[in-house]
């Protein structure tokens, strides 16, 4: 007989809300297998199984128990309850695993959802086999068919579901829609469910069974409990994850902070491996050094180093680094990407972990490449400085000894007899002594002690009276070929040392052409407008330009090529002063001295001297026409060194004048406040005790009718005397006749500084 059953209808609610109770905490949970890793999403993988499969057995049981056929009574047995306990358990775990655990969700869908539908249909035959009834089931083959096909699609949604919901009002939706269609499957399956009953008496329950009642209320609570706890556990999980999420970011951030700071800062620092490999850099030290980031982590800071700096980092350094924990103040030379080498200090200190292991070495960089080229001209400047100082003393001494040569020479050329013989050993004489001043106005031009006359200089008409001294100087094998603008400003510069000069540059030139070549002498007007130029003073300049065809100088003798001393010829062919007695003069007369030069290609020297607006002066008087002028005077003499008086008196007394001679300035002041009488005073100027300019302003105070010359071998630029003219040693008699009449105010009225005569 076949038995038709009926349904309690708040069971079946109860049964379709732990579904949805049950897909809503699956759903809940495999969000966590994805955010999770390692043994964390096994945990929720296994909790989601549990969940899910759990949840549809237990919708299952409470469905059947809902379903109540009269005067028939049904037992489950125990081993296949359990069995369709575990089956979906296991199904659903398989299926969330396929799906959360790989990586290409969308192709894996249809096989997990295959698997989970065909675990939730054995589930539900399962349990149907675990009753115990009298009666027989029968099913019908179409409505398994559609259970099936039910079962399958409600898992497939499920597990799709999965990836896509997030917020709690889908996640709520897709669980009641998945709930409805789990139950569905079951109703399908019990649709197509036929009870016919056995004739005789009911079966008697099963031993180990359980009654209707108690098995519904223990499945239920079983299954909300586990449901419950799932959720709160998932739950938790998040509110730590997302504590842990705001932690790693807030540490991320912080990090990113520090890297920038790290990166950013104005400082050149890296930090090192336990090889010595760079980890990290600041962009101060990829700016020093040149390099990308990319190509600089990663590898040795030895690297970049020159390999004198890098053996001694790797013998030295690096393990005082490791024994100390810190090294300061280290010289290195570094190699830029470009080529060029930097001098820079480096300081490093070892960081340790806890322990004291080895954790990294932090460092940084400064260069000290401009710090040691300021320290290098300031070692020359003093260097300069010092052989200025004896230049000046050996210069003074040795005018004195070249006066009083010249001097006696000039007066012994006017006694000696008229014989061609006498006159030759007298020109070689007075030859020697010329080039023995010559060198020490070189001396002095280098060291920028030079007593210099500045005037302004008719530059292309010196040039040109020096035609005949070049010609012979340079040699038939070099052509001087003059180029100069009409227009030109003049040179306000001394125009004597002008001329030593260029004499200086042009044989220069002239050893460079050994095989013969082209000199070019032009000049051009220039303007200087930026302070900083070149250490050039903004105003107008003249540019004397000398440009050769010789051999040229590479870049290393092109930056020696100023240095005192410093020459490629060979011993005895030069004294390495002539570059530095023009750069010398240039610089003492406001300007500057420029080489440009290329192997094989020549030499072009710019030597630029001030341009001057102060009209041309007029000629100097002969000395017969300045003698005239000037008449006999009473002359005081006043020198320290007394060949150097004896030869100043005799060439005054040879002249017509009365003389007096005082050997220090003090005795010539007691002279001069006794009452004695004088046209002149000629005082040499280095004395000790008192100078002669200050006996000169002295006299200027208390008699100042008085006409004063000073004489003097070479003038420290601490004493400015543009008040009184100057005569410089060594001097001959028209020069000495010169000096007194402009002494005296003769000629042209002009208190101008007289020169020496011209010793080249």
């Amino acid at each position: 007989m076949i038995v038709v059953g009926s349904h309690n209808h708040a069971l079946v609610a109860l049964s379709i809300l732990i579904a949805a109770a049950a897909a809503y905490t699956a759903l809940d949970l495999a969000s966590r297998i994805r955010a999770s890793a390692g043994w964390g999403r096994l945990a929720w993988l296994a909790t989601a199984a549990l969940a899910m499969g759990g949840g549809i057995w237990a919708m299952h049981f409470v469905a059947m128990l809902a379903y109540r056929m009269p005067r028939m009574q049904a037992d489950y047995d125990v081993g296949l309850t359990l069995v369709s306990l575990l089956v979906p358990i296991v199904a659903t775990g398989m299926s969330f695993g396929l799906m959360g655990l790989f990586g290409r969700r969308a192709m894996l869908l249809p096989a997990a959802g295959l698997l989970m539908g065909l675990g939730i249909v054995a589930m539900h035959y399962v349990g149907m086999a675990a009753m115990k009834m009298n009666a027989e089931l029968r099913y019908d083959p179409y409505w398994v068919a559609a259970s099936v096909l039910i079962a399958i699609g409600a898992a497939s949604t499920a597990l799709w579901l999965t990836t896509r919901t997030s917020n709690f009002p889908r996640r709520l939706a897709a669980a009641l829609v998945m709930g409805v269609a789990i139950s569905g499957m079951h109703y399908a399956a019990m649709a197509g469910a036929t009870f016919v009953m056995h004739h005789g008496e009911p079966v008697p329950p099963a031993r180990g069974g359980f009654d209707h009642p108690t098995l519904a209320v223990a499945v239920a609570a079983a299954a909300f409990l586990i449901l419950f706890l799932a959720l709160i556990a998932a739950m938790f999980d998040r509110r730590f994850a997302h504590l842990a999420e705001r932690e790693a970011a807030a540490l991320r951030q912080s990090e990113e902070r520090f890297r920038q700071l790290y990166r950013r800062t104005p400082l050149p620092l890296y930090s090192l491996d336990r090889s010595g490999r760079v980890e990290q850099v600041s962009d101060a030290c990829l700016d020093l050094i040149g390099y990308d980031r990319a190509e600089c982590v990663g590898r040795p800071l030895v690297a970049f180093m020159t390999p004198s700096s890098a053996r001694r980092a790797i013998r030295e350094d690096w393990p005082a680094l490791l024994r100390q924990g810190e090294v300061r103040d280290v010289e290195h030379r570094i190699v830029t990407r470009s080529g060029k080498v930097l001098d820079v200090v480096s300081s490093a200190r070892l960081e340790r972990d806890g322990e004291g292991g080895f954790l990294r070495v932090l460092g940084g960089l400064t260069d000290v490449t401009e710090h040691r080229r300021a320290e290098e001209a300031l070692r020359q400047a003093q260097k300069i400085e010092a052989i200025g100082q004896l230049t000046g003393g050996i210069a003074h001494d040795f005018n004195n000894i070249l006066a009083v040569v010249i001097g006696n020479l000039d007066l012994l050329r006017k006694r000696l007899p008229d014989d061609p013989k006498a006159g030759r050993l007298l020109d070689g004489a007075f030859e020697g002594a010329r080039r023995g001043a010559a060198l020490t106005q070189r001396l002095l031009a280098f060291a920028r002690r030079q007593d210099l006359k500045p005037e302004p200089v008719d530059v292309p008409a010196l040039v040109d009276g020096m035609a005949d001294l070049l010609e012979r100087s340079l040699g038939p094998m070099i052509t001087v070929v003059t180029r100069f603008p009409l227009g030109l400003p003049r040179a306000h510069v001394d125009a004597n040392q002008l001329e030593l000069a260029l004499l200086n540059l042009a044989l220069n030139a002239r050893d460079a052409m050994p095989a013969g070549g082209r000199l070019t002498i032009t000049a051009t007007g220039r303007q200087v407008t930026d302070t900083a130029a070149d250490g050039l003073l903004p105003g107008s300049y003249l540019c004397l330009v000398l440009s050769d065809t010789g051999q040229g100088m590479d870049a290393p003798t092109l930056d020696r090529a100023l240095e005192p001393f410093f020459t490629t010829k060979g011993l005895g062919k030069g004294t390495g002063l002539g570059l530095p007695m023009v750069q010398g003069l240039a610089a003492q007369s406001g300007g500057r001295l420029f080489l440009r030069s290329t192997v094989g290609e020549g030499t072009v020297a710019e030597l630029w001297l001030p341009a001057s607006a102060v009209p041309e002066p007029a000629r100097r008087p002969a000395p017969a026409a300045a003698m005239a002028q000037v008449g006999r005077l009473t002359v005081l003499a006043v020198d320290d060194d007394p060949l150097v008086l004896m030869n100043t008196v005799a060439m005054l007394e040879d002249l017509g004048h009365a003389v007096l001679e005082r050997p220090s300035a003090i005795e010539a002041l007691e002279l001069l406040r006794s009452g004695q009488k004088v046209d002149l005073l000629i005082t040499d100027q280095a004395m000790p005790g008192m100078t002669g300019l200050e006996l000169a302003r002295i006299l200027r105070a208390e008699q100042p009718a008085v006409a004063v010359l000073i004489v003097s071998g070479y003038a420290p630029p601490a004493e400015p005397d543009a008040d009184f003219p100057r005569l410089g040693k060594p001097f001959d008699q028209p020069a000495l006749v010169r000096a007194i009449a402009l002494a005296l105010g003769a000629g042209q009225g002009k208190r101008l500084v007289e020169a020496p005569a011209r010793l080249v």
